[in-house]
């Protein structure tokens, strides 16, 4: 956690988060104001981001089936255990520029849910964005391109219940080439789908933004309590 007084370093560090989410989710924007998606092309991008264990990707893994999807439910924590994480979930909506208001920065430990989208574990594609870092240290979703098909995420929602999803694609995609269809379109219709998003690929200090997104898509898999 960064000091209070360290006024310059925060501005810097904010506009580099700010500048990461608010292009992710202006393009998350053309996808949730109707376009009409389907079956969602494989990428074959090897993740990168501060983690560079993630380089390359696994033969295919045998997933298990879809589970019908359940009813509404809010979100409270996040379970990655392949992650080591164990996050709570905070609602964020629009800031006045029409992107989505992140956690906030001095909470780098917290992931938001787009509360005007799905549910996670009911019918649709919940969204969660958290930060891949920090000034000063990693963030929540530092590993997130180290997870692996067949990998588990386990979201506790507020009516008791634990929406468990599998993952079956980690991609990174550029933000010159960037296909809102491949990033947040259903994987298949019908399902209660996940993803995760953060920032990837290289850092340029010039812009203070990075040169990709990190996207892992899940589906709801398993129920438990």
């Amino acid at each position: 956690m960064r000091s209070e007084s360290s006024g310059r370093e925060r501005s810097s560090g904010t506009g580099r988060l700010l500048t990461g989410v608010a292009w992710v989710v202006l393009l998350l924007g053309l996808w949730l104001w109707g376009r009409e998606v389907t079956d969602v092309r494989q990428g074959t991008s090897a993740p990168t981001t501060g983690d560079m264990a993630a380089v390359g990707r696994p033969p295919e893994a045998r997933l298990p089936p879809a589970l019908k999807p359940l009813g509404e439910a809010r979100p409270q924590r996040i379970d990655i255990p392949a992650m080591g994480v164990q996050a709570p979930v905070v609602s964020r909506g629009l800031d006045p520029r029409g992107a989505i208001d992140p956690p906030p920065f001095d909470q780098p430990g917290v992931v938001g849910w787009y509360a005007r989208g799905a549910k996670p574990g009911a019918a649709g594609t919940a969204l969660f964005v958290g930060h891949v870092d920090t000034e000063t240290r990693p963030a929540v979703f530092y590993r997130l391109s180290a997870l692996r098909p067949g990998e588990t995420v386990r979201v506790i929602r507020d009516d008791g219940t634990v929406a468990e999803f599998t993952v079956d694609d980690v991609r990174v995609l550029a933000r010159d080439r960037f296909d809102a269809q491949q990033a947040y379109g259903p994987h298949r219709s019908g399902r209660a789908e996940l993803r995760l998003i953060t920032c990837g690929g290289t850092f340029d200090r010039a812009t203070r933004s990075y040169s990709a997104n990190v996207v892992v898509s899940a589906y709801l898999s398993g129920t438990g309590l």
